[in-house]
C-alpha cells in the first residue's frame, strides 16, 4: 500500500459516548501486543490448572460462546447487549457502523490491522468480528480472503452497508485553506471527481492512511487548519469536526459487504435464503474448472461470486507438456459463493461430487443472506 502519511498504529485513547448520555467509555485498540499478552497468561493458567482443558475457566469465558451459534442467534443479536464485536479501524470508521448493523448493541471493539481482528477472536478477546470482503467500486479486499484460509474463523452471516462519504475539516477552517486531503486510498479514489469540482482554485495534494477514522482522528488531534479528511458523518461527531460537502462519493450506489465471523458455525437451516462460501483447489489441465463450477450448474444452484488467489504456499507448479517441455503455471485457490444452504441435500450432493476431483475444499460457512437494503 502507498502511503504517503501513515497511520498504522490509532492513536492514544478515545472517548466516545456510551448508551447513557450521562457515562463515557474508553476504548483502546486492540493491538498484537495485547494478544500476544493474553496468550501468555492463558498458557500460565492452563498450566496453574493442571492442562489445557481448564483453560476456559482460567479465563472465565461465558460458556454459552463455546457451542455452535444457530442462525437465531446471529439474527436476535439485539439479545446480547455485551457482545464484543471486533473491526478494524478507529471509532468513527464504515466498519463500526457495519458492526453495529450486524449486531445492534454490542461493544464494538477496534483493532489496528484486518489480521489481528482475526487473532482477537481466535485468542477470545471478542466474540466475533465484523470485516469488509468486498466493495461494489473498489471490488474484493484480496488481504481477508487469504486470512480466512489462513485461520479457523467461521461465516455466520453477512451485512451490506452503503458508504457515505463526508469532506471535514476543523471548526472555522475553510475550503481556501485545505491545502491536503486525507484518507483511505479507496475513498480518495471514490471522492476523485467531487472533489476535482469543490476545489476549483487549487488542487489539494491527496494523502493516504489506513482508514478514513483514522484521518479524522489524526487531524482533530494534532489541529490541523490546513488538512481536511474524507470520512463519516459519525466521525465528525465524535471529533469535534464540522462537514465542509456530504455525499461526495463519485457514485451513490457505493456499497461494502462485510463478513461475520465466529469461532464456531451456526446451524444451517432450509427453508429461508442462505448463502454458502467455500474455497477449493484443482489440478492443472484443460476445462477442469469447467468441470468444478459444472457441479453446481447442473443442480441449478446459482453462483453469486468466484474468486481466485495465487497459493501462498505452491505458488508456482511445474507440468511437464509430454514434448519434454516444462511449463510453469500459478497454483490457484478458487473462492466461490453459491445460493443454497448446506441443510439442503443438492448442496451436500454438488460438494461430494466437487471432492471427487478437487485437490483441496473447505467450507467456509453456510449463513443467512443480508436482502435487506444498504
Amino acid at each position: 500500500m502507498y502511503l504517503a502519511h501513515s497511520l498504522q498504529h490509532p492513536i492514544g485513547q478515545t472517548t466516545i459516548p456510551c448508551e447513557s448520555q450521562s457515562m463515557t467509555r474508553t476504548l483502546r485498540p486492540i493491538t498484537v501486543p495485547s494478544i500476544e499478552r493474553l496468550r501468555r497468561r492463558t498458557n500460565a493458567a492452563s498450566s496453574l490448572l493442571g492442562g489445557s482443558g481448564h483453560t476456559a475457566r482460567a479465563l472465565k469465558i461465558n460458556a454459552s460462546l463455546t457451542k455452535p451459534l444457530t442462525s437465531s442467534d446471529v439474527n436476535n443479536s439485539a439479545n446480547c447487549p455485551k457482545l464484543r464485536v471486533a473491526y478494524q479501524g478507529v471509532p468513527g470508521a464504515h466498519s463500526e457502523a457495519a458492526a453495529g448493523k450486524a449486531y445492534p448493541n454490542c461493544e464494538a471493539v477496534p483493532c489496528e490491522f484486518f489480521e489481528t481482528a482475526f487473532e482477537a477472536v481466535d485468542a477470545r478477546l471478542v466474540d466475533c468480528a465484523v470485516l469488509p470482503i468486498e466493495n461494489s467500486l473498489g471490488g474484493s479486499i484480496h488481504r481477508n480472503y487469504d486470512l480466512l484460509l489462513r485461520h479457523n474463523l467461521h461465516i455466520v452471516g453477512e451485512v451490506q452497508h452503503a458508504v457515505r462519504h463526508c469532506l471535514l475539516a476543523l471548526p472555522g477552517v475553510n475550503f481556501g485553506e485545505i491545502n491536503r486531503v486525507l484518507s483511505h486510498p479507496q475513498a480518495l479514489a471514490q471522492c476523485e471527481h467531487t472533489l476535482t469540482k469543490l476545489f476549483t482554485n487549487k488542487v489539494p495534494v491527496r494523502e493516504a492512511v489506513d482508514d478514513t477514522a483514522g484521518a479524522a482522528q489524526y487531524i482533530a488531534i494534532n489541529k490541523l487548519q490546513d488538512a481536511a479528511a474524507i470520512a463519516s458523518s459519525h466521525a465528525a461527531d465524535l471529533y469535534g469536526m464540522n462537514i465542509l460537502a456530504s455525499d461526495i462519493q463519485n457514485d451513490q450506489d457505493n456499497v461494502t459487504r462485510f463478513l461475520m465471523l465466529a469461532r464456531e458455525p451456526i446451524i444451517p437451516r432450509s427453508g429461508k435464503p442462505f448463502k454458502t462460501s467455500i474455497v477449493f483447489s484443482l489440478e492443472e489441465g484443460p476445462g477442469v474448472l469447467f468441470k468444478a463450477l459444472a457441479v453446481f450448474a447442473m443442480r441449478d444452484i446459482n453462483l453469486t461470486k468466484i474468486e481466485s488467489r495465487p497459493s501462498k504456499k505452491r505458488p508456482l507448479r511445474i507440468c511437464d507438456d509430454g514434448n519434454g517441455m516444462r511449463s510453469k503455471y500459478f497454483d490457484y485457490l478458487f473462492y466461490v459463493d453459491f445460493e443454497a444452504s448446506m441443510a439442503d441435500p443438492n448442496s451436500s450432493n454438488a460438494l461430494n461430487h466437487l471432492k471427487e476431483f478437487a485437490t483441496f475444499l473447505r467450507v467456509l460457512g453456510s449463513y443467512p443472506m443480508d436482502v435487506n437494503q444498504p
